[in-house]
């Protein structure tokens, strides 16, 4: 399907891969939300449509809790649209560090509101740390593996259309047991989708057999010209003592020695998340920001302070000084 010239848009379909697909890899960003397959498996959820604008570059429009945000995945730039897309959006979300760095003073300066969006860093960790776990800060990680180790019978195996149906088995009985504990189950449907596609999509998963039955898988992509490879969704079932450090670390061994990080996503502010995803000791973060043209929209202590609320001026006057 070709993408439509701003100002239409249209529904991100799996036609658009082979133009979008390059162009995603090779960002260098590092932002996990930037592939095709995060986005397409994501677009009911947040509504995407894609357009061109006029400078050639692809923006992406969803609406997230009633609200319309723009993303331009491929840099913040001026374009003759610009003022526009502010004028029709709440909010520009997933912009990089680099852009910010680039553009923080003559945005703040103009008065828009530049809010560090923590909840959605990225988590970047070493591919050969998750793997040999040395040192005393991974000493906890450790003895979870080697206890999983010594105390079960497992096996470990690429997820191929000969064992998809054991993936989907892990799936549908994590998503049960989510359920009855009355825990969330949002993303249930995009990782279904993201297993009976993963072929299209260029997908990479394993699974891990505990005594021959189907326990835990892993599955992610390739992003960042091949350098970092991003986990998109990790289940596991059963009361196994160490799975979920085991297939951290076995997932980690499993993916193309040419990645030098893993990105795990990030933690959307869940504190439990955040606890977990900072015991593996995070190497660093993808940086991510909001930019808000209206401070009224915006939720941050700063932009609610009383007669703090600067003049603005249009996007394209930024630019151009």
């Amino acid at each position: 399907m070709i993408i439509p010239d701003y100002p239409l848009a249209a529904p991100i379909d799996m036609g658009m891969r082979p133009e979008l697909q390059p162009l995603f890899y090779n960002l260098d960003t590092g932002i996990s939300e930037y592939t095709f397959a995060g986005i397409y498996l994501f677009r009911d959820k947040y509504k995407y449509r894609v357009s061109k604008l006029p400078n050639g570059e692809i923006a992406i429009f969803g609406t997230e809790y009633g609200a319309p945000f723009c993303m331009l995945p491929f840099g913040f730039s001026d374009t003759p649209v610009l003022d526009d897309l502010f004028n029709s959006h709440h909010y520009f979300k997933g912009i990089s560090g680099k852009d910010i760095d680039r553009l923080r003073i003559p945005l703040e300066k103009a008065g828009f509101c530049l809010l560090e969006d923590r909840d959605n860093f990225d988590y970047l960790y070493l591919r050969a740390n998750l793997i040999a776990l040395t040192g005393r800060k991974f000493h906890k990680k450790r003895n979870m593996v080697n206890a999983f180790i010594s105390t079960y019978n497992y096996e470990e195996k690429y997820i191929t259309p000969d064992n998809l149906d054991d993936a989907l088995k892990i799936l549908e009985a994590w998503r049960e047991n989510r359920i009855v504990k009355g825990l969330s189950t949002a993303d249930c449907n995009s990782a279904k989708e993201a297993l009976l596609k993963m072929e299209k999509l260029e997908l990479t998963g394993c699974i891990t057999y505990v005594d021959g039955i189907a326990a835990a898988y892993s599955l992610g992509e390739s992003i960042n010209q091949g350098r970092c490879f991003v986990v998109q969704f990790e289940k596991a079932i059963g009361d196994y003592k160490g799975i979920y450090q085991f297939i951290n670390r076995s997932f980690a061994s499993m993916i193309d020695e040419k990645h030098i990080y893993i990105n795990r996503e990030q933690d959307l502010g869940d504190p439990g998340l955040r606890q977990a995803k900072m015991s593996y000791r995070p190497d660093n973060f993808v940086t991510k920001y909001k930019i808000f043209s209206d401070p009224e929209l915006c939720r941050c202590d700063r932009c609610y302070k009383e007669n703090n609320v600067p003049s603005l001026k249009t996007a394209m006057e930024v630019f151009a000084e």
